[in-house]
C-alpha cells in the first residue's frame, strides 16, 4: 500500500504543515471540508504544495520525522525545489479518476425522461 509526506500550506503561505497519508485524496478532501475550527478562512491549510510517494509505511515515517524537523526555510527550499510557482497539487492528482467518478454520479442521479 501507497504512504504519502505531504506539505500543505495556506493561500498566503504563512504556514507550512508536513503531515503523512495512506489516502492523500482523502485527506485533502478533508483539509477542504475542515471548518475553521482551528485557523481562521485566511490560515486554512488547502493547498498542496509538495508530496513524495513511498512503498512502505517505514520509509514514509522515516522522511516524515525528517521534513517535520525541517526549519520554515528548508521547507520551503524542498517545495521550490520541485514546485517553484507554488501550485496547487491537488488538481493534477488523480483528475481522470475523480472526473470520471463526477460523470457516473451524474448520470445516475438523473432521471430517466431528462437523459436525451
Amino acid at each position: 500500500m501507497k504512504k504519502f509526506v505531504y506539505i500543505v500550506t495556506d493561500r498566503n503561505r504563512t504556514s507550512l504543515h508536513a503531515g503523512m497519508s495512506a489516502d492523500l485524496i482523502k485527506t485533502l478532501a478533508f483539509y477542504k471540508q475542515m471548518p475553521s475550527l482551528f485557523f481562521d478562512s485566511g490560515q486554512q491549510l488547502t493547498r498542496l504544495v509538495y508530496f513524495e510517494e513511498f512503498k512502505t509505511e517505514a520509509q514514509a515515517l522515516s522522511r516524515f520525522k525528517l521534513i517535520s524537523r525541517f526549519t520554515r526555510m528548508q521547507k520551503e527550499r524542498l517545495v521550490r525545489s520541485c514546485n517553484p510557482d507554488w501550485v496547487d497539487l491537488t488538481i493534477g492528482l488523480d483528475f481522470e479518476h475523480i472526473m470520471s467518478n463526477k460523470v457516473i454520479n451524474t448520470q445516475v442521479q438523473m432521471p430517466l425522461g431528462i437523459m436525451s
